[in-house]
């Protein structure tokens, strides 16, 4: 008799084969089904990269990776995936990867109004522990949720199957993580009035206006929160405060746009809304460990010269 585990190793055998085929030569892959990515590593990583990692599951089919937020790391393989509940700063690291046996994973952006129309179906599981109060974290890969993600990943060979089937076997996937053991955890975030969701559409706007200044009073506002209550729930869920969210991403934007469209580091300050490029200069310094050119000059010469040198922000899982 087959068991889960071994029904589990056959999906996730056939999941790594897909994405190894399809990422040849490749770092990240948008598939042309809606919200589904692959992502390739060759090498382990010496050290933690900076990313945005928006709401989504992530699986590892092939070797092993972390997500750091906050104090906290999260360790991810093929029996467990990474939830992230809300658009969060990161560090990610591939920590198994190599040549013969590159490191493989998928991401599966949420559709946070399919997910909310789920929530009203589910059935209501008490939480054996206290939920994380973080908006990150790890579930169990079941041989179910690894058979859901084959036969989505298995449509990209049925284009004409994508827009009908698709979106059907996300759903069946969301069900799966809500009915999971963090599907409470879920529940908190994108529960219609409850304070995760609020914190939500609060960095939603964030993330849209990064560039521009903003008090945390009227953020409160926007979350329909008082001040002190905000700056709680956002502290807790990000493990950094609104300021300290808006200069991460002002930094990674920046970083980008030296990176990506050869900006000077003064241009690249002010488009991302700083006023002054010398304190621009000692807070990149501060985050990536050198100042802009130098970080630039590095990040090229690791990506093989100016033409390589692209970094999306939020690339991320």
């Amino acid at each position: 008799m087959i068991t889960d585990n071994q029904l589990a190793e056959v999906s996730r055998t056939r999941l790594a084969a897909q994405i190894d085929k399809r990422t040849a030569g490749k770092a990240m892959l948008d598939t042309a089904i809606e919200g589904l990515s692959f992502y390739r590593q060759n090498e382990a990583a010496s050290s933690c990269s900076l990313c945005v990692v928006e709401p989504s599951i992530a699986m590892v089919v092939q070797g092993m990776k972390s997500m750091t937020l906050g104090d906290d790391t999260f360790q991810y393989d093929k029996n467990r995936f990474l939830i992230t509940s809300l658009d969060l700063p990161a560090r990610m690291q591939v920590l198994e990867a190599n040549k013969e046996t590159p490191y493989l994973g998928l991401v599966i952006k949420f559709d946070l109004a399919v997910m909310s129309e789920l929530i009203l179906q589910a059935p209501y599981v008490k939480p054996t522990e206290s939920l994380s109060d973080k908006g990150m974290v790890l579930g169990h890969t079941t041989p179910e949720l690894y058979n859901a993600c084959e036969r989505l990943v298995n449509l990209l060979d049925e284009p004409d199957s994508i827009p009908v089937l698709a979106p059907l076997i996300k759903r069946e996937i969301f069900w799966r993580v809500l009915t999971s053991e963090q599907g409470a955890r879920l529940r908190q975030v994108v529960s219609a009035g409850s304070q995760g969701l609020r914190v939500a559409k609060a960095i939603e706007w964030l993330k849209a206006n990064y560039d521009k200044a903003h008090s945390v009073e009227s953020l409160a506002d926007m979350a329909q929160m008082s001040k002190s209550t905000f700056h709680h729930h956002f502290r807790q869920l990000t493990s950094m405060s609104p300021l300290q969210y808006q200069k991460r991403l002002r930094l990674l934007e920046a970083r980008r746009l030296m990176l990506g469209e050869d900006m000077d580091a003064s241009t690249a300050a002010y488009q991302v809304g700083y006023e002054s490029p010398s304190q621009f200069s000692r807070e990149y310094s501060r985050l990536f460990g050198a100042s802009p050119k130098r970080d630039i000059e590095n990040q090229w010469q690791k990506m093989g010269g100016k033409e390589a040198g692209t970094l999306l922000m939020g690339l991320e899982h």
